[in-house]
């Protein structure tokens, strides 16, 4: 500063050295003009400063708005649609059905505990088909399941690879996290199938083992009838 105040003094008193006789002489204060500089370099420095801030807040909404910013794309109405498929195949089972209370019903009246002495061969006969029917319809509805869940999983497979590319181009906080919810609801999806499918395996082979029971059962009826009172043989 000191410097700067001898150089405008020292171009203060040449141009009051070689100014003409006749010319006005102007007071020219060295120390004011040096304090009005200051004072301009400090007004400058603050606009810099505020112009840098706002450039900031520009930018730190900028960065705002990409981490809100959409994934513009979703998978979850193609894995919602493919799981309805499925439970529309689980709830089209006859015989035994998916319902507590329709399973313990019909399984009482198809699988009795025992049949009397007596029973007629007619109603023996038309148990045993009812049965083998429910069990033949469980195996066909486990199959179609099966091959419901195989369609799905090469769907999956599509559906992985644009969720997975998703993911790799995010830009932001939130696309990131709904590339991730997406591929979170894949696998639920998945472990859903998996589920309805062995309820149908298992649901079929239990028609099938409670089936070869109940034959047992009504052979020893039919040959409680056939014996009868053991008169016959006296």
């Amino acid at each position: 500063m000191k410097i700067l105040r001898t150089i405008l003094l020292a171009t203060a008193l040449s141009v009051t050295s070689f100014a003409p006789v006749h010319a006005q002489w102007v007071v020219f204060d060295p120390q004011n003009y040096v304090q009005n500089l200051l004072q301009a370099a400090r007004a400058l420095q603050q606009i810099n400063n505020q112009i840098q801030s706002l450039q900031n807040e520009a930018m730190m909404l900028q960065n705002m708005g990409t981490n809100l910013k959409s994934l513009n794309m979703s998978q979850l109405g193609t894995m919602v649609s493919a799981l309805t498929q499925i439970s529309t195949l689980m709830n089209q089972g006859q015989g035994i059905a998916f319902n507590v209370n329709a399973t313990n019903t019909a399984f009482t009246q198809t699988y009795p505990s025992s049949y009397p002495t007596g029973t007629p061969q007619s109603t023996l006969a038309a148990d045993a088909l009812k049965r083998w029917q429910d069990t033949m319809a469980a195996f066909q509805q486990t199959l179609q399941v099966q091959a419901g869940v195989a369609q799905n999983v090469q769907a999956d497979t599509a559906t992985l690879s644009t969720i997975t590319n998703a993911s790799q181009g995010a830009v932001g906080n939130l696309q990131v996290s709904q590339a991730t919810n997406q591929l979170l609801a894949l696998s639920v999806k998945q472990q859903l199938q998996i589920q309805n499918l062995m309820a149908a395996q298992y649901r079929a082979t239990s028609l099938d083992q409670a089936r070869n029971a109940e034959a047992e059962a009504q052979a020893q009826s039919q040959f409680s009838t056939f014996l009868g009172s053991n008169s016959a043989y006296h």
